[in-house]
């Protein structure tokens, strides 16, 4: 499985390799999941409650994105399928960090 600070700022994958955002990993990779969100870092926020699999953490990233957003959001769902993320991707076997 792919290590939570890499999955968290995943730019995208090639194959079984993901590529990661460096510079943010540097900068944030520390940060719990609620300190992401309350950064603005709502993406790495949702990747970092997906990977650890709490659904307190999932809950507690939609009510702040929701306390921001102009147009809230009713579920966890939505919000995945807005940023784009589901769940953590088996098979990756490398990780390339730009």
């Amino acid at each position: 499985m792919i290590a939570r600070e890499d999955f968290i700022f995943v730019i995208g994958y090639s194959g079984g390799t993901a590529i990661v955002d460096a510079s943010q990993r540097r900068r944030f990779a520390a940060l719990g999941t609620l300190e992401l969100a309350a950064n603005g870092l709502l993406k790495a926020a949702l990747s970092s409650a997906i990977h650890s699999g709490k659904s307190e953490e999932l809950e507690g990233v939609v009510a702040v994105y929701n306390a921001q957003a102009v147009h809230p959001v009713g579920s966890t769902e939505h919000l995945k399928r807005l940023f784009g993320v589901f769940d953590v991707p088996a098979g990756i076997t490398r990780v390339k960090r730009l």
